[in-house]
């Protein structure tokens, strides 16, 4: 791998400049259909879902000082080694300087990796549910960083896949990653609109759970034994008419304080975890 790695040291390179504009711009990461992502975590996580990397910036006085200080002083694993072994053939490897990969990173701290990876496209036809599927939708969810935290809630919970209705942020927002900590790529994540997704599940059987606070049953006496999608809104509006409408059931979480709301992230691991809950007992 070390014969294919070209060296960068000018903050005016093309390839620099088109690396700071994938992370800034989405309509950019959209028209050319490649998304950035920084730290080794990621990566690792990133290729092991089987995506294809178009080049990867390393900058060795960053990623050598992460090993040192993860090993506390020990010799270091190649860690590095390990992610260029999985690099398809055809990305390009740059090294670059501590500059240049500063101009770069979106976010500090990130173990002097980057890479600039081909994106997927995410339909709902190509999920692959097992016999008894729990599905987390989000409508029209706002914050990236609140995205990110379902997902990984949906990892940890054994979820068959996270569907966003009316997204209004893409897949591939580096605040997305970064607060997923992988978890975009372990856990099947699909943007349709709400009438594909109501099709979808009710055609599968999938029973459509509401968050809200209207009309109403507490959430741990409401069935999430068997097929069920967990359907919640934004903080603001809650959920449209039409979700309401196609619900089997309307659940919420009891609110005992002074306000009225918790985080959409902290709902969704709430009603994720009840199902695991039922499930397992």
């Amino acid at each position: 791998m070390e014969e294919r790695r070209e060296s960068i040291s000018s903050t005016q390179n093309t390839s620099v400049k088109r690396v700071v504009a994938l992370q800034q711009k989405s309509s950019l990461r959209r028209r050319e259909g490649v998304f950035v992502l920084e730290g080794r975590r990621e990566i690792t996580h990133c290729l092991e879902a089987g995506y294809e990397m178009e080049s990867l910036y390393l900058c060795p006085p960053l990623y050598e000082h992460a090993e040192l200080t993860e090993t506390q002083g020990h010799e270091a694993d190649s860690r590095v080694g390990e992610i260029l072994s999985k690099v398809n053939a055809s990305a390009r490897i740059f090294e670059v300087t501590p500059t240049v990969y500063d101009k770069m990173a979106y976010r500090g701290g990130t173990e002097g990796m980057i890479a600039v990876v081909k994106s997927r496209s995410h339909r709902l036809q190509d999920l692959n549910l097992s016999e008894n599927p729990l599905i987390m939708v989000l409508e029209s969810v706002e914050k990236p960083g609140n995205l990110g935290a379902i997902l990984r809630s949906a990892d940890a919970a054994g979820a068959d896949a996270v569907i966003v209705c009316d997204p209004l942020t893409d897949l591939y927002n580096p605040n997305l990653i970064r607060s997923s900590i992988g978890a975009i790529f372990s856990v099947p994540c699909i943007a349709c609109s709400t009438e594909e997704c109501i099709v979808f599940l009710k055609e599968r059987n999938i029973r459509i759970l509401t968050a809200q606070l209207q009309d109403s049953s507490l959430y741990y006496d409401t069935d999430m034994c068997h097929s069920t999608a967990i359907v919640m809104g934004t903080e603001s509006t809650g959920l449209s008419q039409a979700w309401r409408a196609a619900a089997d059931a309307h659940i919420r979480i009891p609110m005992l304080g002074q306000l009225d709301s918790l985080n959409v992230s902290v709902s969704a691991a709430i009603l994720l975890f009840e199902s695991v809950r039922q499930r397992n007992n």
